[in-house]
């Protein structure tokens, strides 16, 4: 698997693997990239992390909300996408809180 963290607000454009643009009909599905349930907060802003399979080597990222695009960059494409070790050393560097919500307990 590889991660890479989005910021609230921004969603996924078109993703790269090895042979080039992804293509639908050529692998017959989309990519699998999955939002996970962690995120960090930097200067009040919402850094989600997701994780995507091995495959996929270049992702790009835009803005969902146009007052973002008119005060930043349009489009960023993610060309470094990082591994577990270097998600755990990133988690490790942050000031973080566990803020466990939805959890179920399991009757044994």
């Amino acid at each position: 698997m590889k991660y890479f963290f989005l910021s609230e607000g921004w969603t996924i454009g078109r993703v790269w693997s090895s042979d080039g643009l992804w293509q639908i009909t050529a692998w017959r599905r989309q990519p699998d990239i999955q939002r996970m349930n962690i995120c960090l907060v930097e200067n009040t802003e919402l850094l989600w992390l997701h994780s995507t399979e091995e495959a996929v080597i270049t992702i790009e990222v835009k803005p969902t909300k146009p007052e973002i695009t008119n005060h930043t960059i349009g489009k960023v494409v993610l060309k470094r996408l990082m591994s577990a070790e270097q998600i755990i050393e990133r988690l490790n560097m942050a000031e973080a809180k566990c803020q466990l919500q939805n959890i179920h307990s399991v009757a044994q």
